[in-house]
């Protein structure tokens, strides 16, 4: 039986797909990317905020209705809107024949069995408790092309900013294992990947839950001994959990990426205590000198949030001017998205979509000026740049630098006539730039 499985939201989620597709696997069930081909539904979704609790929703509406036509077996919900809003789905879609919580993934394989065998008016259930202990070192079918892969080390915040779901559909933070997640990277090598990007809600705490200490300078020690690996790349680092011991060991072991994805959401100090943030300005400003003064080259990428209740135009202009002096060279804003259950939504002072549009707009225009600035200081540097894929009908390549984490950031592009491979590793220097992307030729010889 051939399942089709969609997959929303973050790179965090997308590990659970690939986790629960080796599952599937396991079990002798083959996969197709068309909806018209499958038996069997998978949706994997995401509730982070408005927007993706609308894309999960319509997704699965979408696929209920090939249900109801008989064009498909069994529906199958999964993730943080499962986890959520459980209830709510069983009740209002009937056509979902199984619904699956976060820490219950290892499931998935006994739910579609039931699924297709049973006769039962209501969806079944498939719930663990949130504070049950990850597992790393399982089998993956990787979607991510294969020369790179996400490596989760750690589920659930311990953080609970106010305007967060994430601890009440993810539970408590839990680490894996150190030696669980080293075999997993070992395995993701040995199948090609080229490149491991460190994630969880927050990595920087990885391991205070289970060594009594900060543990990820150590754990990216032992990944940086694994061969054939070139690239760590590590984001959703809390500002106020980097170590001079992380930062030295960036320093120190040429595999690491010199590249961090720090979330400050805000520069203002009072927003800054509203959201339940452990960081002021001052504090996150001397992190950033720091990393600066350490690592020169460092690329630092960083999401904010506009529109929190109570953003007064001066907690605004005091973000603005923030960003103007911190030249973050990435940076992505959200507007604030009111999600029920958090003390954030309970909040006085809800502001109109419009305004925390506009001032989603205003911060993203000077953000375009700073990265056009620094696109154009690229130019007559020499990087090393990982293949992504040849563009359509042209001697041209996509490709990505230690600056460009995938699907978030930007691109290089080459054009040549050599024959490249994805997942190949070539020196380029830089010629121009175009808004966020880069422009490169080759240089005499690949770094392969």
């Amino acid at each position: 039986m051939k399942i089709l499985l969609v997959s929303l939201g973050c790179d965090k989620n997308l590990v659970d797909s690939e986790v629960m597709l080796g599952l599937l696997a396991k079990e002798g069930y083959t996969f197709t990317d068309d909806e018209t081909q499958a038996d069997i539904a998978v949706i994997n979704t995401c509730c982070f905020i408005n927007d993706a609790k609308e894309e999960s929703i319509n997704t699965i509406l979408e696929i209920a209705e090939l249900k109801k036509a008989g064009q498909i077996k069994a529906l199958i919900v999964t993730g943080c809107l499962a986890q959520r809003y459980q209830e709510e789905i069983q009740k209002e879609i009937e056509e979902v024949d199984a619904i699956i919580g976060t820490a219950a993934i290892d499931k998935i394989a006994s739910a579609i069995e039931d699924a297709l065998n049973a006769n039962a008016a209501d969806a079944g259930k498939y719930f663990e408790p949130l504070d049950r202990k990850p597992a790393g070192n399982r089998k993956r079918i990787m979607t991510t092309g294969g020369h790179f892969a996400y490596l989760k080390i750690a589920e659930g915040c311990d953080k609970n900013c106010t305007y967060c779901v994430i601890p009440k559909v993810r539970g408590p933070y839990r680490s894996i294992p150190m030696e669980e997640l080293v075999a997993e990277a070992e395995v993701l090598v040995q199948e090609g990947a080229k490149e491991l990007i460190l994630v969880a809600q927050e990595t920087t705490l990885y391991g205070k839950d289970l060594y009594g200490e900060k543990m990820l300078p150590a754990l990216l020690e032992r990944l940086c001994g694994i061969k054939k690996l070139r690239w760590i790349r590590i984001l959703y680092c809390y500002p106020e959990e980097i170590t001079d011991e992380l930062i030295q060991v960036m320093k120190r072991e040429s595999k690491i990426c010199h590249y961090l994805d720090i979330p400050v959401q805000h520069g203002s100090d009072r927003i800054l205590k509203r959201m339940g943030r452990r960081t002021d300005s001052g504090e996150i400003r001397r992190i950033v000198e720091k990393l600066r003064e350490n690592i020169p080259d460092i690329c630092l990428r960083t999401t904010l949030i506009t529109g929190f209740p109570g953003e007064t135009e001066e907690d605004f202009e005091n973000l603005m001017d923030f960003v103007d002096e911190m030249e973050f060279d990435r940076l992505g804003v959200f507007t604030y998205s009111m999600e029920e259950d958090t003390p954030a939504a309970a909040m006085p002072d809800q502001l109109e979509e419009d305004i925390k549009e506009e001032r989603r707009n205003a911060v993203m225009e000077l953000q375009q000026e700073i990265a056009y600035e620094a696109a154009e200081r690229m130019v007559g540097r020499k990087l090393t740049a990982m293949i992504e894929g040849k563009v359509a009908d042209e001697d041209a390549y996509v490709a990505r630098t230690y600056k460009d984490a995938p699907n978030v950031d930007g691109y290089l592009f080459i054009s040549t006539d050599r024959q490249l491979i994805t997942g190949e590793f070539v020196d380029v220097r830089i010629t121009g730039s175009y808004e966020y992307d880069l422009i490169g030729e080759l240089c005499d010889e690949s770094t392969e």
